[in-house]
């Protein structure tokens, strides 16, 4: 019994500890957070598998809500049920909240900075590699199952959200509902 509680312990340390590290230490939003929860829960922990961590990503993309936040409470959810949901939600908010109570107290002087505004600006260039990292490792897993549908369905939402002026939300909902109507008959006759 006490193993199992020192056990229950761990998961919720190790979570609430890598979540917070992750937060604390990335800029730019969920797109820069969830490579770095891909490589830690599943390069690093071994705790998910590539293919359900791409799943999770497209619920916690189609989830109100920010993205770093989503993705986390699922991955929490995933290994501990709501209460690791909970606590993955405090270790990825915790840090933003800090840092922006402190960037509050001093905004003056922040945003008057040229050193802060330079750096920022850097920043912004760090965040465009990390999200194109992204995009590439999530069209690789996609290519490399040779799965026709889904990499008709990825080039088909860029073009319409290059070419045409369509929210997002709308092409978030077609395509979700094109994948459902497609893919299941797939994964039932898979059983």
């Amino acid at each position: 019994m006490e193993d199992k509680k020192d056990g229950k312990l761990k998961l919720f340390l190790t979570l609430f500890l890598e979540t917070l590290k992750i937060s604390a230490f990335t800029f730019g939003g969920g797109y820069v957070i969830v490579p770095l929860l891909q490589k830690k829960f599943v390069d690093g922990l071994h705790w998910i598998d590539e293919d359900e961590m791409l799943d999770l990503v497209a619920i916690a993309q189609s989830t109100p809500g920010p993205l770093a936040i989503n993705a986390s409470l699922l991955i929490g959810y995933r290994m501990a049920g709501f209460a690791g949901a909970m606590v993955t939600l405090l270790g990825t908010v915790l840090p933003p909240f800090v840092i922006m109570s402190v960037v509050s107290v001093f905004y003056i002087a922040f945003r008057d900075n040229r050193i802060v505004s330079a750096v920022l600006k850097g920043m912004q260039a760090a965040v465009a590699a990390v999200i194109l990292d992204v995009v590439i490792t999530m069209a690789h897993n996609v290519i490399k199952d040779k799965r026709i549908f889904p990499i008709l369905i990825m080039l088909a939402a860029f073009a319409v959200t290059i070419v045409f002026d369509i929210n997002v939300v709308f092409i978030i909902i077609v395509c979700g509902v094109l994948g459902a109507l497609f893919m299941r008959p797939k994964k039932e006759a898979e059983k």
